[in-house]
């Protein structure tokens, strides 16, 4: 019965490392087979009552863009 289990655990484990090969030597985003939402233009739907710091970032160099934009166009 251990041996089964045994066995059974180290399919496990060789499944998951083929799995996780492309993570683990390129170091590239997990992502579905087309891409996923982020193809569509699409960013993930945060329902958190406060952005995270990075999206805050984020936010707030858009903003600056957009202000450099404008005025540009002004």
């Amino acid at each position: 019965m251990l041996t089964v289990f045994v066995a059974t655990f180290a399919i496990f484990l060789l499944v998951i490392l083929g799995m996780s090969l492309g993570w683990l030597f390129k170091r590239k985003a997990i992502q579905g087979s087309c891409g996923g939402i982020t193809t569509l233009g699409l960013e993930k739907v945060c329902n958190c009552p406060e952005p995270c710091d990075a999206r805050k970032k984020r936010m707030a160099e858009e903003a600056r863009a957009a202000q450099r934009e404008k005025a540009r166009i002004l």
